[in-house]
């Protein structure tokens, strides 16, 4: 039987919100393991260069959901609002038959603005939600309902497409609100890992020597969290750098209780498309909004252009389609999700979009053209929080440059006075944890006039502006 011939699939797109891929067994995890979640790996395909072009939540998500990137879709920033009159994909899935959901986490509205459209049947919580007994935003009306919001969300799911029209495909998005700061596991993990000693990254004690200001005055150092993160202050007489492990092994512990949480769940769900004899017709994905610092570089948190930030998770199961194991090592991004959609469900790619569809790099061809390269920018500069400089750059498989255009904003912000434009750039293949800028180095001189043109150059075909 041609492809031609099958019958549209169904898409059931999980995605969780700040679930680093080195917290997925499948992704060689040093910290834990998520059975579940790599079976989607093993009987199907795995990403390893998946990355988002803003790491942030609420403009991942709008760039997910309309294929282009945020100075396109006006979602530069936490504060902005998705206009829900753009295209997105399940818009278009929907307006061609597709039976269409999102329950979960939504974070694209603000002030009362929560109404998602493109969706026949839409739950989602307000803002980042609660971890226990949390209200949902049904239809418009509001709801709260008892129990552990993991739970929640993929009962709900499950209760969708058993209900749906089985005479029509079904496009599912079941957005997870954990792992979100601030951790709160549920009872059923609360005390998993309580006699383990989780490993440290090997960048935990990075000093920033060679690099940026903007990277060594960020605030989301591992110091940085408060009690609320690690339930309680650390105990009296501690050294600074044993209050540090201190809390790290507190953050680690809860957070990766709420992934294993994730994992037990995405299990309930591949469980009942096997026994509904809907796997062989479903893709089923499973990514998150961006990726995460796991006291990598001594921080928490995302917003970066390094590696722990930018990649995203990526994992696909559609076993009509996709070999078991396939892992694919091309550069994709958040932009291309929905393109990748569009042409599973036999529909063209919209000519707004700016992705492109990932469908044949999953039937292990990489076609001739394919990017080399991608265009990364980060709007949010000194937020007030985390202290992130705005910037933008370049990576390639070899290498990262980054611009943090600073004073090139032309702010009067005091904190702005003392800080020029900075550059870092990083050789990706000698340098793999990013440690050691090399911008400026005579022996990178003939690199970096080629990457910064590169940059240029992507900065137009995406019809963004620079900043000088």
């Amino acid at each position: 039987m041609s492809l031609q011939t099958v019958k549209r699939p169904n898409i059931l797109f999980i995605m969780s919100d700040d679930h680093a891929s080195l917290a997925i067994g499948a992704y060689g995890s040093k910290v834990n393991t998520t059975p579940h979640l790599d079976r989607i790996a093993n009987e199907g395909a795995r990403f390893d260069n998946c990355f988002c072009t803003n790491s942030i939540c609420a403009p991942s998500r709008a760039t997910i959901l309309t294929g282009v990137y945020n100075h396109i879709n006006g979602v530069k920033t936490l504060g902005d609002d998705l206009d829900g009159r753009q295209v997105t994909f399940p818009k278009l899935l929907k307006e061609d038959g597709y039976q269409t959901a999102i329950i979960g986490k939504w974070h694209l509205g603000h002030g009362g603005n929560y109404d998602p459209t493109g969706f026949d049947y839409w739950n989602v919580l307000p803002d980042q939600g609660d971890y226990h007994d949390p209200e949902f935003i049904n239809m418009s009306i509001r709801t709260r309902y008892t129990g552990y919001v993991t739970d929640i969300i993929t009962d709900m799911s499950l209760d969708w497409i058993k209900q749906r029209d089985p005479e029509r495909p079904f496009m599912l998005m079941c957005h997870h609100k954990a792992p979100h700061r601030h951790w709160e596991p549920d009872e059923k993990h609360m005390h998993l890992y309580e006699d383990i000693e989780i490993p440290e990254p090997e960048t935990f004690n990075d000093d920033y020597a060679t690099r940026s200001q903007a990277a060594a005055q960020a605030k989301m150092r591992i110091d940085d969290l408060n009690d609320l993160d690690t339930k309680g202050a650390p105990p009296e007489g501690l050294t600074a750098e044993e209050v540090r492990k201190w809390k790290y092994q507190r953050y680690m512990k809860d957070y990766l209780r709420c992934i294993a949480s994730i994992d037990d769940n995405v299990g309930r769900m591949l469980d009942y498309l096997d026994g509904a004899g809907l796997a062989h017709d479903t893709i089923v994905i499973y990514t998150s909004d961006q990726g995460f610092f796991l006291g990598d570089h001594g921080w928490f948190d995302k917003r970066f252009m390094y590696e722990e930030s930018l990649r995203m998770p990526f994992l696909v199961r559609y076993p009509r389609e996709i070999k078991p194991g396939t892992v694919n090592t091309d550069i994709v991004l958040n932009t291309d999700f929905a393109p990748t959609f569009l042409e599973y469900a036999k529909l063209p790619i919209h000519a707004r979009m700016q992705g492109k569809s990932i469908r044949p790099l999953l039937n292990g061809v990489t076609p001739e053209g394919w990017r080399t390269s991608m265009y990364y920018r980060y709007w949010m500069h000194l937020d007030g929080c985390h202290e992130v400089y705005a910037h933008y750059g370049i990576r390639t498989h070899d290498y990262k440059l980054i611009y943090y255009y600073a004073q090139a904003l032309g702010t009067t912000d005091s904190r702005d006075e003392s800080r020029p434009p900075e550059w870092e750039l990083f050789d990706l293949q000698q340098d793999p944890y990013e440690l050691n800028n090399v911008y400026g180095k005579p022996e990178y001189s003939h690199r970096t006039v080629a990457l910064t043109a590169e940059l240029e150059q992507l900065i137009v075909d995406v019809n963004d502006e620079p900043v000088h």
